[in-house]
């Protein structure tokens, strides 16, 4: 009787433990489009290699009041395929499909963003609208 109650215990805290492991680390929270200037693509890490990106998104963001600061999208990629196409793209403008996860795991990256699809990508206009300054 006693070693069936330590059997079902086992399963029962190895099937909560594997439950609560999946929801921290494969659980997808969210997934969505973000758009911006790819500024810079790596290949880094010590023992796992991952590739590792940022896009800078229009507009700024402010942490507190009177602050400026650039609204940054860092984010990690797993798809081989995908690297290679975003490794020559930088300074593109280029919006990406991605999820998001509630940590990180070393084998998929340093961020919780993990970059799925490319939807698109164009040169970036050096002067957004073109138009002339108003007449005083």
């Amino acid at each position: 009787m006693k070693r069936k109650v330590w059997v079902i215990s086992l399963i029962v805290i190895a099937a909560l433990l594997s439950l609560l492991i999946w929801w921290r680390y494969y659980f997808v929270f969210g997934a969505g489009v973000k758009a911006g200037t790819l500024n810079f693509f790596v290949y880094k890490g010590y023992v796992f290699k991952t590739w590792e990106g940022r896009l800078i998104q229009e507009g700024f963001k402010t942490e507190k009041a009177g602050a400026l600061q650039s609204n940054e999208f860092e984010f990690s990629v797993v798809d081989d395929s995908i690297a290679k196409i975003l490794e020559l793209q930088g300074g593109k403008f280029v919006e990406l499909r991605y999820k998001e996860y509630l940590h990180a795991l070393p084998w998929r990256g340093k961020s919780t963003y993990v970059v799925t699809e490319i939807v698109s990508m164009r040169e970036r206009p050096a002067n957004p609208g073109n138009l002339p300054f108003p007449a005083p």
